[in-house]
């Protein structure tokens, strides 16, 4: 094909030192499609026709990790960089849906690529050689498609996660999905069953802050909603609403790509209006209502994030925003958003005002002009909450601990419920955040109690 890769050093000296031994080598996966797609290449792995104890031995003046040795692969250390190198091989039966029970090594290249999950994926490159390719990877790539290696069924059940995998790299990369394998993740998704939330979890977040994740939204619903059960009553929930164009799944997909890609925005955005359909109404004009929606859907966040075995920080965060998307910016009085800067974080109510604007986004255009500027008005009262106030935490104070164990107080929780109504008075402008001023108040608590 004439594309060079531009192979890091430490790579080179390995795939040197096997070749020196009399092995083949071969660098696979991800860097190799990515020098084709003519981006920057990460993420090295080899492949040899070396088996394991001769890996070892070749690279026996460098450290070798053997975690991977029973599937034939072996992580070299070299200039501190770490590079697995695998003995090629063919899988044996996948009776867990997800690894193969054991590996049989093969002498040929060929026979290790055809395992591999997508065309796209199953290319090699050796420097005298440039890109071996087999299953019309490059053609696949070039048509911008991603496509099995093989049957698609087949790969499905050796692996149920590479279904989420052909969502995730079609959404990351903006390919779309070969109709053979399309059809199979519609009727191989109950595999999925199989794979550990965590790893769906992983999967997901990746698709979800895809430059294509509506596009995959959009059309795999069924395998969305077989991970999340929980989001498949919003498809086909109708929102008669003035503010409203689209069903509640439908503003949801375009909400989704109506916000920047960080994990957490996106989930967010995903999980904002789940709640909706549970708490439906219709006034006598026919017109919906969504009352306490947003706390119904940080409920449903909070089922799934920990179904997810997601971090507390993520579900904590992601709840948060999804609770309070609905705020009204231009209506908050600049004590109200004191209030969210100390209970939120300054960098979480920025990201409001972002979940805000995407949810507007993918509302009825005809109000998002006045609605935009609800925001921009209310962006500036906080913007001058930042500028003007500077107490916002207990460590703000202008007092501590210690000057209330000088004015009498003894160590005791009640010494930090002082301090903490200190901080609410300052917070709601009962009190200026003086050590005068806090130290005549604090008085007053000691002889009250």
């Amino acid at each position: 094909m004439g594309i060079k890769l531009e192979i890091p050093a430490y790579v080179n000296t390995a795939l040197e030192l096997l070749y020196d031994a009399g092995y083949e080598g071969y660098v696979v996966g991800g860097a190799v499609r990515d020098a084709v797609m003519g981006l920057e290449a990460h993420d090295y792995d080899i492949t040899s026709s070396a088996l394991p104890r001769e890996i070892k031995d070749v690279f026996s003046s460098f450290r070798v990790i053997e975690t991977g040795i029973k599937h034939g692969t072996v992580t070299v250390l070299i200039d501190d960089m770490p590079l697995e190198i695998t003995t090629y091989r063919i899988d044996g039966e996948y009776s867990d849906r997800r690894r193969p029970d054991n590996v049989l090594f093969t002498s040929e290249l060929k026979s290790d690529l055809s395992r591999r999950d997508f065309t796209c994926n199953a290319l090699a490159y050796s420097p005298s050689e440039g890109v071996i390719d087999y299953f019309g990877g490059s053609d696949d790539i070039r048509n911008r498609i991603i496509r099995c290696v093989g049957v698609p069924e087949i790969r499905f059940e050796e692996d149920a996660l590479r279904i989420l995998r052909a969502l995730r790299f079609s959404s990351v990369l903006g390919f779309d999905i070969d109709p053979e394998t399309a059809r199979a993740i519609h009727t191989r998704k109950n595999l999925l069953g199989y794979v550990s939330q965590e790893r769906i979890f992983a999967e997901l977040t990746k698709l979800l802050c895809g430059k294509e994740a509506g596009r995959i939204l959009r059309d795999y619903p069924d395998v969305i909603f077989f991970i999340i059960p929980e989001l498949s009553a919003m498809k086909g929930c109708s929102q008669n609403h003035p503010r409203h164009i689209y069903d509640v799944w439908e503003h949801t997909i375009h909400s989704v790509d109506s916000i920047r890609d960080d994990p957490d925005l996106r989930l967010a955005m995903l999980f904002h209006d789940s709640g909706k359909p549970f708490v439906k109404t219709e006034d006598a004009d026919g017109i919906n209502h969504f009352y306490s929606h947003a706390v119904k859907s940080a409920e449903i966040a909070e089922i799934v994030l920990k179904r997810f075995r997601s971090s507390n920080k993520i579900r904590n965060h992601v709840c948060r925003l999804v609770e309070y998307h609905g705020f009204t910016p231009d209506k908050l009085s600049p004590k109200t958003y004191k209030r969210y800067i100390s209970d939120f974080g300054a960098d979480t109510v920025k990201e409001l005002f972002e979940v805000r604007e995407a949810d507007l986004r993918a509302q009825n255009p005809e109000y998002l002009s006045q609605s935009l500027k609800e925001n921009s008005d209310g962006y500036k009262v906080f913007e001058d909450v930042l500028k003007k106030e500077s107490c916002f935490g207990l460590k703000d104070l202008a007092v501590d601990g210690n000057d209330l164990l000088n004015l009498g107080f003894t160590e005791s929780a009640y010494l930090g419920k002082v301090l903490s109504s200190l901080f609410d008075e300052v917070i709601d402008n009962r009190i200026t955040n003086t050590k005068e001023a806090l130290l005549e108040r604090a008085k007053e608590y000691l002889n009250e109690n």
